[in-house]
């Protein structure tokens, strides 16, 4: 036969604490660290350079210089919507615009 004056108290303990871990998941879902949405940016060959926005301007040849960047209005960066990278050697990748570059030495 089944004591269920005996049961009462274990099934308050089982419930109160499936509550409490139910609320810790619930404040750490909230509160915990939120998921990062930044993409990868890698710039991995010899005078590489990646940006995960924007590029104004960009020089990487010996005693080269890039022009300044356009002085017309831009819209609003955007953000870069996957992974951005610049691979080979002395090249160059944005995950928005890019103003200026040079990647040749000035001879």
């Amino acid at each position: 036969m089944l004591n269920v004056d005996a049961a009462d108290p274990w099934a308050s303990v089982a419930g109160g604490a499936a509550g409490l871990i139910g609320l810790a998941v619930t404040l750490y879902a909230l509160l915990g660290p939120a998921p990062s949405t930044t993409p990868s940016v890698t710039a991995s060959g010899t005078r590489s350079v990646a940006a995960g926005g924007s590029i104004g301007s960009v020089a990487t040849g010996d005693g080269a210089t890039a022009g300044p960047p356009p002085t017309m209005p831009t819209p609003p960066p955007r953000p870069a919507s996957g992974p951005v990278t610049a691979s080979g050697e002395r090249s160059v990748a944005a995950g928005g615009d890019i103003g200026s570059v040079s990647t040749g030495d000035d001879a």
